[in-house]
């Protein structure tokens, strides 16, 4: 039985792997050219094509007191038929950023990706054996990523199970195989994440199998402050219409920059921003844009009149 800090130190190293971020990128919007899986989405980048995209929204949207699911429900059949035409629907795009801003959210990715990911790992890991973190970690990795049974099997067949083999053997083993089956695939975007093998080789390596705090995983740090820290990119302010928004230095960020910057790319205004929650020159453009439409002065400026007309 895993630790409750372990299972956390897990889902940490493959939130790196994913997004780049130890607590995971709950906003974060990937389209890899040659991905199979095309859009996807969250913590860790869930995919339109498996189908789980649409059962992660779809649970968002029946959450209680979900922020943004009326605006994606119109969405919801797209994503159940998977209609890869999502891929370049920036305004849905955006709000599945937003959404992120939503507390409701994390934690409907928390439960979402628990039940998808983590407890069929355990459970596959217990079924064949695999009982140390470092162990745990590399069959989570396989489900998150893909093609977890298919590397087990391989791995049996050349030194056996973890119980004839032993299971740090084993776990060396599959290690070699997945690495291996990625670096030897036809997909350049698989073969780029040998990393995620090479990390749990210098983690076996170094005898890591409890994965004891603090860590270094692909140069960022895991211990117990980086897991306690907030999530990256998300924001619970400022509230809409509560200042001015304009280019300054530092650029302004927040809650209510992202909100504008959704509304521009609606099928209203058709701006093709990306949604991060930065006011920079392009959405001031996109703003002059608009007032310039709207015969406003052109300023950049979101105040009053910009709030008016995007409906704030």
């Amino acid at each position: 039985m895993l630790s409750a800090p372990q299972k956390s130190t897990i889902q940490a190293i493959v939130n790196v792997f994913e997004t780049g971020r130890v607590r995971g990128d709950y906003g974060s919007v990937t389209l890899i050219q040659g991905d199979t899986g095309k859009l996807t989405y969250g913590r860790s980048q869930t995919t339109l094509m498996s189908g789980n995209l649409f059962k992660l929204v779809d649970r968002y949207c029946r959450a209680e007191g979900s922020d943004t699911g009326n605006q994606l429900r119109p969405y919801l059949e797209p994503l159940r038929g998977l209609d890869d035409r999502l891929d370049g629907d920036v305004f849905f795009q955006n709000l599945l950023r937003a959404a992120a801003d939503d507390p409701v959210m994390r934690d409907v990715q928390d439960a979402f990706f628990d039940d998808a990911y983590w407890q069929p790992a355990a459970d596959a890991a217990d079924k064949h054996g695999i009982t140390t973190a470092l162990g745990v970690g590399t069959v989570y990795d396989g489900f998150v990523h893909g093609n977890w049974a298919l590397i087990r099997s391989r791995t049996d067949q050349a030194i056996g199970t973890p119980a004839e083999a032993g299971e740090q053997a084993w776990v060396s083993a599959y290690v070699a195989k997945r690495r291996e089956w990625l670096a030897g695939s036809s997909r350049p975007d698989l073969r780029q994440t040998v990393y995620r093998m090479d990390t749990f080789r210098g983690l076996i390596d170094h005898g890591l199998w409890d994965l004891q705090l603090p860590l270094v995983v692909r140069t960022l740090e895991v211990s117990e402050a980086s897991l306690a820290a907030p999530p990256p990119n998300v924001y619970d302010g400022p509230a809409p219409r509560s200042r001015a928004i304009a280019v300054s230095a530092p650029l302004m960020r927040g809650r209510d920059v992202r909100l504008v910057q959704v509304l521009l790319t609606g099928p209203r205004f058709g701006e093709r921003l990306v949604a991060d929650a930065v006011f920079g020159q392009a959405t001031a453009v996109a703003v002059q844009r608009l007032q310039t439409r709207l015969a406003l002065p052109v300023t950049g400026r979101v105040d009053g009149p910009v709030f008016d007309a995007l409906g704030i």
